[in-house]
């Protein structure tokens, strides 16, 4: 489809399908359910890192590492992309979880304050604690949004920590939140299609791949993938899919040096942990994030928001 949007009896079968994964004992993935406790473990190694150096200054240096972001700037070409769009500026945010480290806000404010691009794609997890109130998460994203010129428009993506509820907050603040679904950008004559899913980390249903596969359907038309990991990487590849955007595993945000990570949170693709990456004609970008998962620390990992410009090459 070509139209973001649910009608109603569609939205109300996607919510009650995905409340009953929220509240159900396993997570659906690509490649079958998981016991939630089984899936957790990776986070778990997580905040045992963090509680190991609570008492000591590496714990003081890590929490200043996640308060210190950088805006990430590149050009990526393609052969394929129309003409009209060339030099088209799209900003990459996801992960923020300012409900778990709200001094960061501020700070994010600043860095975006003042930016002018094309499109914004946020690719999930606004939210941070799990199963809390998602008020706190989503006023502060909204401040750090309000000095961000958009030209075009606003899209979304859930995240394996957003629930149900997210999806009407994020349109009040106006994302178009794309759930399985795909919309299609035009300038001058020409068009692009972004497909968004709803997350397949932890709430995969088949309506996601099947999502990807009707991207065939237009043929040559440029398309763009945005799924809240890269999990997804090899479907979409297959798709005809040029540009896919995922975050989810913060790059590792604890690393060793040289920003190898010590847990990706990827069950499958993990190709695509962590920036620039490619799968057959397929280019990814994984951001790093704005925020923290679990202990507020990053070690040789850098928060960062993502601005992507598309060029078409000769």
């Amino acid at each position: 489809m070509l139209d973001a949007s649910f009608d109603h009896v569609e939205r109300q079968r996607w919510a009650e399908r995905r409340q009953a994964l929220e509240q159900g004992p396993f997570c659906a993935t690509p490649d079958g359910l998981v016991p939630w406790w089984r899936k957790r473990l990776s986070s778990r190694f997580v905040d045992l890192c963090g509680w190991l150096v609570r008492p000591t200054p590496i714990y003081l240096f890590g929490r200043r590492n996640a308060l210190r972001l950088q805006l990430t700037e590149m050009e990526l070409a393609f052969r394929h992309l129309p003409a009209a769009f060339d030099g088209y500026r799209i900003l990459h945010l996801s992960d923020s979880h300012l409900d778990r480290l709200p001094e960061l806000a501020p700070i994010a404010r600043r860095l975006l304050s003042g930016l002018e691009v094309d499109l914004l794609a946020l690719t999930g997890d606004v939210q941070g604690e799990h199963r809390a109130p998602i008020t706190l998460a989503t006023t502060l994203l909204a401040d750090i949004l309000d000095g961000i010129k958009v030209r075009d428009r606003r899209l979304a993506v859930l995240g394996n920590h957003d629930p149900v509820a997210m999806v009407e907050t994020l349109e009040r603040q106006g994302f178009e939140v794309l759930l399985n679904r795909s919309m299609a950008l035009e300038r001058d004559g020409e068009r692009l299609v972004v497909t968004g899913l709803d997350d397949v980390h932890s709430f995969y249903t088949e309506a996601a791949r099947a999502a990807l596969d009707d991207g065939v359907r237009h043929g040559d038309t440029f398309r763009i993938a945005l799924v809240h990991s890269a999990e997804m990487a090899d479907h979409a590849a297959r798709a005809g899919y040029a540009l896919y955007l995922s975050g989810h595993s913060h790059g590792g945000q604890i690393c060793l040096p040289g920003g190898r990570p010590l847990v990706t949170h990827l069950a499958r693709c993990r190709i695509g942990a962590r920036g620039l990456w490619r799968w057959a004609d397929m280019i990814g970008y994984t951001t790093t994030g704005l925020g923290v998962s679990g202990p507020p620390l990053r070690f040789n990992c850098p928060g960062e928001a993502a601005v992507i410009t598309l060029r078409r090459r000769p």
